[in-house]
Parts: C-alpha cells; structure tokens; sequence
C-alpha cells in the first residue's frame, strides 16, 4: 500500500502527521494477513492532535464497498456502524453524533463541499483506491485542493492506493511525501491458460470452475464482466451439480444489501463458496475463505460517445494493474492460486492501467459542479489530467440547452437546483420541468428508471420492448410481469426508493397515477413522452417513411438514425423520445423510448421549435422552392409554402441552380460564342491587366451574381432561364468604348479583294478563321490581320464549290508554293474557271470565266 498525504503548512506537525500514519502502517504490517489494508489509516489518524476534533472523511468508489469499509473499522472498534465509524451513499446513511470517520462515495463529497466549501466539519480528506481515477474523484480531489488553497490551509489530504503510480499524485499535491508499507500476503501461484479460448465464455468459466472445485481446497472468487454473465455462469454451475456443500454467491452492485454481505462473509463450517463477482471485488473488500481466483479477463466499463452523445457499457480486456489485483485476493488468508484465462503470450500485451474516466467521459455533470463551485475556467483547477476541451463544450452545450448555464458559462439559479439533487443534469432538469407542471412526483419515477439498469428481465425467447410505459407500470406495482417480460424484483425495489429519496427531497407527494400513459395535453399534463423530452431535446425523433417489412426506422432530433430492427408495439408511432439506444453504425436500435404527440410538442416543447424560411435549389424539379419549415433540431415537423419570398434570396438560390447545371443552361446564340471568342482573344493578347473581361466558362459561373443576376428577377426554374436571352446581359460587361474597340480589334468580318465583307469565326480556334473562295484572294499578297496586326488569321481557301483546298497563315508562301500544285488540281476539276499562272497579277473574282472573256472572265 503506498499514501500520498498532503504537505502541512507547519514543518513541526509534519513529523506527527507521519507518525500517526507510520502507526497505521505498522498496524497493517503486524495484523494478519487480510485484516484489512486501507481501514486502518483512518483509525490511526483519528488520535491526530492537527484534526483539532474534526472528523476524517474517507472516499470509497463503490457502494458495497464504503459499507464494507466502514463495517470493518467499526468492528476493529468493537462498535456497530454509525458510531465512531459510519457512511454515506446514494439514498442511504449511517451516522451518528459520536461519528468520527464517515466513509462516502465520491458523489457524496462533492455534495459536502458544496454545502460547505470550507469543510469546516472535517480535518483530512482520504481518497481510498485512487488508482481507479473515477470522474467524481478526479473532481473531489481538484476540489478539496482548491478549498484547501481559498478556505482551509489546515485541510489534510490523503491519496491511497495499492498499484497506483504516486509520484505525478504527490507532485499535484505540493511535493507530498509518499509513505509506503509492503504489508503481507501469502504468495499465490498464477496459471495462464496454453492457448487461446475457443468456447463461449461462461462455458469455458463454469469447467475451469468445476475442475478448480475438484482439485483445490477452500472457496473460489471468480471475476466476470457483468450480471448477465453471472448469471449463466450460475445457471451453468447449477445444472452440472457441483454438490450440495457448494454456495453459489453472485456479488455485484445491483443486489440487494444482505446478498452482498452473504456473499462477502464466511462460508458456514463445512461449506465452500463459489462468489461470482463482477470488478466490485477487485478491491477494499476482503471475501473470508478465498484460496482460489478465477479470472475471466474482461471488465465492464462506461464509456461516452460523442457521436450519439450517450454513455454505453463496453467489455474490454482486463489491465495489468487490475489483474494483479484480482489476484491478490488470492493469498489473503492462506498460499493461493489465480487461474487466469487468457495465455501469458497474450497477458504482455494488456495495458498496464486504464485511462482516467475524465478523458472519455461525458462531463456534463462535471461541468456543471465546477459551474456551481465558482470555476468558469476548469483549467484554473489543479487536475491530475486536465478535462479535454473537446468533452467540456459538448457539455456547455447541453448545460445551455437545459438551461443550467447563460451564455457567459455562469450557473443559472435552475442549475443550481439542478446541482443539488445530484443527477445527471438530464434527469434534473425534467425532474425541475416537471415540476412546473405538476409531475414531479411521475418524473422522479422515471428518473429512478433510467438511473437504475433495466428492472424488466429479458425473456427467454426475443428481447425486451423499448417501451417505457410499462416499466412504470411494474414500478407501480400495476403487475408483476408485462408483455415485455418479467420484473426484476430487486431492481424495481432499488428504483422505487431512489424515487421515494427524490421525492422526499423535494417534498412532493407520492404519484396518484395508476397507469403510465396517462397524461398529454388532453389528460393531466405532460406524458411519459413529455417527461423524457424534457431530458432529452435532442433525442426526439420522428419516424421515416418505409417499405412494409422493413426495419421501422427514425430520425432523432441530433440528425442520428435509430430503429426497431425487429417489430415493437412503439414502432407505430409518428413521435419518440429515446432515452436509450445500443449500438452504433447509422441505425442504432432504440432500446427505451415513449411516444410523444404532435400536439404535445407544440405544448410543452415550444421553446425547442423554431420557424425556418428555406428558399432553396431543388435539383431534381429543377427550380427554387420556398418553404416555411417548423422545425426541432434535425426534424422537419410542418412544411408549407413560403409567401412573399424574399426576392434577393431567390435570386441566389437560382444561381446556385445555374451553376449546377452549368453554362449548357443557358441561351448562348451563336453571335454570344463569336462575341465570347472576340473578348477572350484580346484577353489573351493584352493579357489579365487589360480591361478586356474573363468570360470563360469557369468565369462566366463564378460571376453570375454580377452579370445575370439583374436578368433573374422574377425567374425561379430553370427553364425559365433558358428562355432568357443573355446577349445583352454579356455584351453589358464592356463599357461603349470597349464595345467600339472590340470591333476595331477583333471585327466580325474582313474585306477581301473582290470587295466581299467574309465573317471570321474565332470560335475555331486560339486564332479566327477566315474561310474564303482562293479566287477572291488574288492578287492579295499578305495574311490579314486582327488585333492591331497581332495576330494573323488562318485562312481555309476554298474550291468554287466551297470545299477546302488549302489552310495557311502565309499566304505569301502559299502563293510562292503550294499554289502551283493547288492549280493542277483545280484546273481538272473546275476547268471552265480561271487559274491564272500568276495569282498576284490576276484581278480577283467571284465568278467562272464565260465564253468569249478570256482570261478576264
């Protein structure tokens, strides 16, 4: 065991405060091996002369184990619980006047620090089993450090733990010093297993178990994942008979008091146990008569997602340090064994520990205590691992939305009350909402419900229904069984006095209502649905339209997807709440639900809904549409024609259609591509600097806004815009002078020789094209010209007929040249036309030679 106590501020008292401890340890070192490690630090405190008579507060992660804590200090004390020793717990307390050592669980210290910031009733704070890291101790701890710097300079605290590293805690505390007794154990031998496990585990288990029970003397520890593998592991054992001085004794959270402390006792004489434990046992339990550990290698941790926003179960391997502590249990009273189920090959690749809760956690409830403590900033605390930031605004959000925080960060009086009853802010604040509505009462019910696992038992054959209502309806004791399944008796007596704790908090009377789906607007007020919204805003979710025989799918008001993947009697309805949902992917199924009324949303969730104007491109009619949307989140609840759309935003909608589409949208007449070619090649020629305009493709669509939108007025489909004719909207990006220039430049036709004016087509190509019978270019000795004599045209010489002979750009060559051979051909094939021997002499013509003309013709 290794401690970290918090520096004292008076050198002198150091040397004491060792002391005390030192006696503790020395106590440890002498007792009997399983006396009970960490209980004995308090007690050797308590004669501290520093704690001035105040009381130590001891933290204990667990339920079952601060009541076996501070049952095991009172009994070294000769004293019954709630006399110098007693405890805390969600819904339950043990103290009395003479208490000296309270033993909490972490929620129950934030609670006192936050009656009483200065813990004006305590003098040391201990953190047992620190090396679990929960959220809530992590939080505790930077608290009472912090209340340590602003109220009480004279506050001890000390850290405890049997694996866990001390040296980052007693840096964190001020350079602490770290006492550490080695204590006694028996030694306990450890077996792997040769290879692999290829059955299902709760098989494999029960052998290993039986064949333990054949070959070892003494009771077994066995550590499984959950209840469910408790179970079958005791259903298993059962069935194979393995005797009748065999006990069979599930431990975990969810039993009732008095099974868990059969459990942890001794088996009567003659008698061995078989204790099928969850992690609970891990540590600060001492289970009487345990020689033998069997250890199936996984644990069940919390783990948030903040894709769904929901905090699931997942079984993961065991670590290192946690597997050195279950087998410890082991060699408490005796030289044990630790069969283990897993392959030393694979035991080098566990993890040494699991990472702190506070880095995968949903910190909304984090938040909102350190809101309530005063701390804006969560950086300004001294934390072990500083909360990710990532984590803490999902968390600001939510507590925005719940209104628990203003948009400063600052608690708000709701928070505050939300704080006080020390739920999730969730269920806090639809216990508040409700309240106002005069459901407190109901919604307690159900904020016992989800705070509590299932209290409906899967049957044997198909899973439990998602519905909510029914499980109010066992809670109320309506039956004893619903079409869902068997009630689990335990869980619902847990679930009905954590409901009776909160309401006796809030002074409100027990529920009157006989059945769960009363209420609605048309009833007695919120419904079960409505409750649940209240909680969960973002979990609304409205059913999808869907083939017959398909899964029922629904959209959550977060944009998540959910769904039935096999028939549920809520998959009739248009409207859920989700308060559960299991696995991921892109539908998860919804495991607890209630239905939830349209008219109930406009009731009761009107600050959730919000008007939406949506001017849009639809691509598939191929127009603007305009809506007027209600909606909640994601969820589109009412959709009709928008009025009097505003015309600027239609406009623009419009244009993000004719950009989809591209230019083929529009009417771009063969004049519109001449005049386009004519821009860009004095683009190209006087280069980017120059006025002439982009008017590309790629151009033209990224400034549609400043050369057709003007046109656009009134237009909302895009056949419409093809009717448009955008000629003049083009030719008004050059100013009059521009326009003037441009057919100086780049003119649309040339003069030839014969006088004939020849358009030019500069859509052929980089350069214009001019295609023209040869005969009117005699006598013509240069290649025309366009921009300022810049660039030469291509001229296409045709035959009298109109069909190329010839492409050029020096027609000065050609005549040199090619011409010769060019006349051959046409004199054979156009025999009644000129072809002069010397083009540049003869005179140019449009016409054949007639009879009678000679070479004039």
């Amino acid at each position: 065991m290794r401690v970290s106590l918090s520096p004292l501020p008076i050198d002198d008292v150091l040397p004491e405060l060792a002391r005390a401890l030192a006696e503790g340890v020395s106590a440890l070192l002498t007792a009997p091996p399983g006396a009970g490690k960490t209980t004995r630090v308090p007690l050797a405190l308590m004669g501290a002369p520093w704690l001035g008579g105040r009381r130590i507060v001891m933290l204990e992660p667990r339920r079952l184990a601060a009541r076996a804590a501070a049952a095991r200090m009172a009994g070294s004390l000769g004293e019954s619980v709630g006399q110098t020793v007693g405890y805390r717990i969600r819904h339950e307390t043990k103290i009395g006047p003479s208490t000296r050592v309270e033993v909490v669980t972490e929620g129950i210290l934030t609670r006192l620090l936050q009656h009483d910031p200065s813990l004006s009733e305590y003098g040391c704070v201990v953190f047992d089993e620190f090396h679990e890291r929960s959220l809530h101790a992590d939080v505790g701890l930077a608290l009472c450090l912090d209340a340590r710097r602003l109220f009480r300079p004279d506050l001890r605290v000390v850290v405890m733990s049997a694996t866990l590293d001390c040296a980052g805690v007693a840096t964190l505390l001020g350079d602490a010093p770290i006492v550490t007794g080695a204590g006694r154990s028996f030694p306990v031998a450890v077996r792997h297993l040769e290879r692999s496990r290829s059955g299902s585990l709760d098989q494999d288990v029960a052998a290993v178990v039986r064949r333990a029970l054949r070959e070892e003397s003494g009771s077994l520890l066995v550590f499984l994942p959950g209840m469910g593998e408790i179970r079958r592991v005791e259903r298993r054992l059962q069935e194979a008979e393995v005797g009748a001085e065999v006990l069979i004794a599930p431990l975990h959270g969810e039993l009732p008091q008095e099974d868990q402390d059969r459990a942890i006792a001794p088996a009567p004489p003659g008698y061995r146990k078989v204790v099928l434990a969850t992690s609970i046992a891990e540590t600060s339990l001492t289970i009487e008569d345990v020689r033998v550990v069997v250890d199936a290698g996984l644990l069940r941790v919390p783990r948030y997602d903040p894709r769904t926003g929901l905090t699931r179960l997942d079984t993961i391997r065991v670590t290192r340090d946690s597997a050195d502590q279950r087998c410890g249990r082991a060699g408490r009273l005796a030289p044990g064994l630790c069969l283990r189920m897993w392959t030393s090959v694979d035991h080098q690749s566990l993890l040494p520990r699991r990472p702190p809760e506070i880095l995968d956690a949903d910190l909304a409830l984090c938040l909102l205590e350190l809101a309530v403590w005063g701390a804006g900033d969560p950086a300004a605390l001294s934390w072990l691992d500083p909360p990710p930031a990532g984590a803490l605004a999902r968390a600001r959000r939510l507590l925005e939305q719940l209104g628990a925080l203003d948009a400063a960060g600052r608690v708000t009086a709701h928070g505050r009350r939300m704080a006080e009853l020390g739920l999730h802010p969730r269920l806090a604040h639809m216990i508040l909402s409700a309240m106002s509505w005069h459901r407190g009462s109901e919604a307690c019910e159900v904020a016992a419900l989800l705070s509590e696992r299932d209290i409906i038992v899967r049957p044997a054959a198909g899973a439990r229904g998602a519905d909510l209502r029914s499980r109010l309806d066992l809670l109320r004791g309506k039956s004893a069984e619903s079409g869902d399944g068997m009630g689990d008796r335990g869980a619902v007596e847990r679930a009905r006095r954590a409901a009776e704790q909160w309401r006796r908090q809030l002074r409100l009377p027990a529920s009157s209502l006989s059945g769960a789906s009363t209420g609605g607007v048309k009833g007695r007020g919120p419904s079960v649905g409505v409750l649940l919204a209240f909680a969960y805003p973002d979990r609304i979710a409205q059913r999808l339209p869907g083939a017959k025989g398909d899964p029922v799918r629904y959209r959550l008001s977060n944009g998540r997807g959910a769904c039935f993947p096999t028939p549920d009697t809520l998959g009739v309805e248009e409207y859920l709440v989700v308060a559960d949902l299991e696995g991921a992917g892109e539908w998860a199924r919804i495991a607890l639900a209630a239905p939830i009324g349209s008219d109930e949303l406009d009731a009761y969730c009107g600050p959730l809904l919000r008007p939406v104007d949506l001017i849009e491109w639809d691509d598939r009619a191929r127009c603007v549409l305009a809506r007027r949307q209600q909606r909640l989140g994601e969820l589109v609840l009412r959709d009709h024609g928008l009025p009097d759309p505003d015309p600027e935003a239609v406009r623009a909608a419009l244009i993000r259609g004719i950009r989809q589409a591209g230019v083929a949208c529009l009417r771009l007449t063969p004049e519109c591509e001449q005049w386009r070619s004519r821009v860009g090649l004095l683009r190209r020629v006087y280069g980017a600097d120059s006025p002439w305009p982009d008017v590309s493709d790629e151009a033209l669509m990224a400034k549609l806004e400043d050369w057709l939108g003007p046109s656009l007025d009134g237009l909302t489909r895009l056949d419409q815009v093809g009717r448009l004719d955008v000629a003049g909207a083009l030719f008004a990006l050059l100013s009059w002078k521009e326009r003037q220039d441009l057919d100086r430049l780049v003119p649309t036709h040339l003069m030839v020789p014969t006088g004939s004016r020849v358009r030019l087509d500069y859509t052929a190509g980089d350069r214009p094209v001019l295609a023209v019978r040869l005969q009117e270019l005699f006598g013509c000795r240069e290649t025309p010209r366009v921009a300022g004599g810049q660039v030469a045209v291509v001229i296409h010489l045709l035959s009298p007929a109109g069909r190329p002979v010839q492409v050029t750009q020096d027609l000065a060559g050609f005549w040199a040249s090619s011409y010769f051979a060019v006349r051959k051909d046409l004199r054979g094939r156009y025999p009644k036309h000129h072809w002069p021997e010397d083009p540049l002499a003869a005179p140019p013509t449009r016409r054949a030679k007639r009879p009678g003309e000679g070479e004039r013709a």
